[in-house]
């Protein structure tokens, strides 16, 4: 084991680490900036069971009802051989439906890498529908594997990642932070099917960018497609993955002896994290299990306002320090000055308002 290893295995407690999936390497996305979840999440600490530790349980997930609509919604998609999926993307990206598609589950236990690198780097350029496939990614510097719940669809000569989520698109929209979400996570499957056919010697490319979204329509099981282009988002994904090959610069930054065993001390568990930087904001709320901890940890802070008003008073990180500058009761720093002027006008056009004085 190298001293990298060594090092987290001792900060999650030596128990073994928590397994990555789309969801998990998706959220990292989110917040690239946070040094506290990158440590964690590459040591493998099981997040939920420490939040509920040190007294901040995550409050997100799906319901039961939610999973078993999605199951059946997913279900009535790919029957009869994938013949109405197949359909729905042929259409949606705009080519003939091929006749005599092959359909192959590659689900399973046994052998299941190797079935799915052979199945999805064999030669040919025949229509085919690919379900369950097993893909990889090197997290941290460790392989992780996903087990997508998705089909790889073959039409063209190209791969086409097709995600199938039961949210419904209702007149033609469908909720912006769910498409977001399955956005991100549609881009670590694009990015894992890439590096799937790359180290067999494939060309990456023929695995577009443009993943296809299978949800129901409107108040029905009637499934309606539509065209995500994930360009953006595998940007955003290759680099936070670098940033945590990096490891060993974030480690160098974490106090000796930091953990974040679940079996810790709640007291000590809550002192030890609050050594460890993090990135807090509201979207926090919805992909990370220690945000109810960390928006305790930032009250008063301008971070817990959101990244917007963070960023628009870099260097200005307290509430009362907004409000100092606003009302003129203290000079700014030398990096401060252009925030202080937003905010001594910011407070002069609220007066102004409040007294019904014309700006």
């Amino acid at each position: 084991m190298t001293d990298t290893a060594q090092r987290l295995a001792e900060i999650r407690g030596g128990v073994p680490p928590r397994r990555h999936n789309a969801r998990t390497i998706a959220a990292l996305t989110g917040n690239p900036g946070c040094t506290r979840r990158a440590v964690l999440d590459s040591a493998g600490v099981d997040k939920p069971k420490l939040a509920e530790r040190i007294g901040f349980p995550a409050r997100f997930g799906q319901s039961r009802f939610a999973i078993t609509r999605g199951n059946a919604f997913e279900a009535q998609v790919k029957a009869d051989g994938g013949v109405e999926l197949l359909r729905l993307v042929a259409e949606r990206l705009g080519v003939p439906v091929p006749a005599g598609a092959s359909w192959t589950d590659l689900g399973g236990d046994e052998d299941r890498p190797e079935r799915s690198r052979a199945a999805l780097t064999a030669p040919g350029q025949g229509a085919a529908l690919f379900d369950h496939p097993l893909l990889g990614l090197d997290v941290a510097g460790r392989r992780v594997h996903l087990e997508p719940d998705l089909v790889a669809a073959r039409l063209g000569g190209r791969f086409h990642v097709v995600e199938i989520k039961s949210f419904p698109v209702i007149d033609g929209q469908a909720d912006p932070a769910k498409v977001s979400a399955a956005a991100i996570q549609s881009a670590v499957y694009v990015l894992a099917l890439r590096e799937l056919l790359s180290t067999a010697g494939g060309d990456p490319e023929l695995v577009s960018p443009e993943v296809v979204l299978v949800c129901p329509r409107d108040f029905t099981n009637q499934p309606v497609a539509s065209l995500l282009d994930v360009r953006r988002q595998l940007l955003v994904l290759r680099r936070q993955l670098d940033r945590m090959a990096r490891i060993d610069d974030l480690l160098a930054a974490v106090p000796a002896g930091f953990t974040a065993d679940p079996a810790a001390d709640p007291a000590a568990l809550r002192e030890a994290l609050s050594t460890v930087a993090a990135r807090y904001a509201p979207d926090c709320l919805a992909a990370c299990e220690l945000a109810y901890f960390c928006r305790h940890e930032a009250r008063g802070q301008t971070a817990a306002l959101g990244r917007p008003v963070r960023e628009a008073l870099g260097g200005v990180d307290g509430v009362d320090e907004v409000l100092a500058l606003a009302a003129g009761e203290r000079a700014p720093e030398p990096e401060q000055g252009e925030a202080a002027a937003l905010l001594r006008a910011a407070a002069r056009l609220r007066a102004d308002a409040l007294a019904g004085n014309p700006s």
